[in-house]
Parts: C-alpha cells; sequence; structure tokens
C-alpha cells in the first residue's frame, strides 16, 4: 500500500523540529555577551534550557499557573543575564525575544512545501501565539495554520494540546500523523492514538529501543520523500 496510506493531515512540531532551538539561542548569547566564550555561552544556554523546562513541569504537575512561552523566556533572559552580569536592559529584553529568531533548517521550508502539496499541514509549538507568529514569519515557515498551546493554556505533551490539532482537523487520530525530532513529543501523540514520525535532527530527543513510531527519518526532505511518494512500502 501507499506509504502514506491513511494520513490525512500532517501536524509538525516547530520548536527543534523545524528550526534550530538551541543554534539560535548561542546566538543570541553571543550577541548579548560579545567577549563571552564558547563554555560559557553554553552553560548559559543550559541555564536557560533548564529554566523552561522546569517551569513547564511545574505547570503540568500544578505547583505553578499556566504562563506562556514568552514569559518563561523573559524569566530564562533575566536568569541568564544575573548570572552573566548583564545589566544593559535593551540587550536583556532583545535576548528574551530570542526564540522569535530562530533560523530553519536547511531543508524545513522546502520540506513543508513538498509535504503541503499532498496534505493539509499544522504547526503545533509550544511556544505562544504571537511568538509563534513572529517566528514562522523570521524562519519562512508556511502552514494551513499554525496552532499554539496556549490555546490549551498546557504544553506539550499534554494531551489537551494535541487535541488542539485534531479539532482543527476534524478526522480520527489514527488518520492525522505527529512530526517531531522530540520522541517525547510523539509518545504524547502517541497516546492519543496519532501515527508519529520521527525526523532526526542535530538536537532534539531520539527514540529508545522500545519506541515504536510509524515512520523513522533522517530528514524532514527524506519524510517528504516517502509520505508523498506513491511506490509503495510501510
Amino acid at each position: 500500500m501507499p506509504p502514506n496510506s491513511g494520513v490525512e493531515a500532517v501536524v509538525l512540531d516547530v520548536l527543534g523540529t523545524m528550526v534550530d532551538e538551541p543554534g539560535g539561542l548561542r546566538t543570541a548569547l553571543r550577541e548579548a555577551l560579545p567577549a563571552a566564550g564558547e563554555e560559557t555561552v553554553e552553560r548559559l544556554r543550559t541555564l536557560w534550557q533548564e529554566h523552561v523546562e522546569s517551569q513547564q513541569r511545574r505547570i503540568a504537575d500544578g505547583s505553578r499557573p499556566y504562563a506562556d512561552s514568552e514569559v518563561i523566556d523573559r524569566e530564562a533572559a533575566e536568569r541568564v543575564a544575573g548570572h552573566a552580569g548583564l545589566t544593559d536592559a535593551g540587550a536583556v529584553d532583545r535576548l528574551a525575544t530570542a526564540g522569535q529568531r530562530l533560523e530553519p533548517w536547511t531543508d524545513s521550508v522546502a520540506g513543508l512545501a513538498r509535504l503541503a502539496e499532498r496534505f493539509p499541514l499544522l504547526g503545533l509549538s509550544n511556544a505562544s501565539r504571537a511568538a509563534l507568529l513572529r517566528l514562522n514569519c523570521h524562519a519562512g515557515l508556511r502552514w494551513h495554520q499554525a496552532l499554539s498551546a496556549q490555546e490549551a493554556r498546557a504544553y506539550k505533551p499534554a494531551p489537551q494540546v494535541y487535541r488542539l490539532a485534531l479539532d482543527v482537523v476534524g478526522r480520527p487520530p489514527a488518520h492525522v500523523l505527529m512530526v517531531a525530532a522530540h520522541a517525547w513529543d510523539l509518545r504524547g501523540a502517541q497516546r492519543l492514538g496519532m501515527r508519529t514520525a520521527y525526523v532526526r535532527r542535530p538536537v532534539g530527543d531520539p527514540p529508545l529501543p522500545s519506541d515504536d513510531f510509524d515512520w523513522r527519518a533522517g530528514s524532514l526532505a527524506e519524510l517528504a520523500e516517502v509520505l508523498t511518494s506513491d511506490r509503495g512500502g510501510g
């Protein structure tokens, strides 16, 4: 049967899957702290990421009320600035919006265009509505619709975030494909019955041996080739 058999819509993660999130943060940190060495930049980037992940976990377990990604990124920027001794308010403001200026992977734009010839495409991101709009514009990402987890007042892998996409598509989960470079994201979609495709990126969360995803691809271009091919396979 065709490799895309049963897939009626494709939902794609954005941060890490479509754009280089760690690379963009490093660039913003170098800009804010031009005298910092690479070891310092990496330490501060890790500090930023740890804050974001810890706050999302707190929201998930109910120990913190929902706050959108712009609020959490501002907190992360201020935390980094405090550790680095950065006191320039304008530099901190720009650092806080680093997540809105991430570069796409080399195959992201073309891969989306190819998939769009066959399927409705939805971006599904933990970024806030406003941040996602600016990021899509900066990176040149073109969707049929882009959805923010802000609508669900939660963060992936909370099930209500994936339901945003399923509600828009209006098809059973088994006919909707979730694409991500993060195995944890795909597991979240899988729990709702969605089909799954892992795309390898230099960043992300690789699958474990126990993960059973429908597709695994070395790039978005490779996945697009498989999904839009009529040559058969599975």
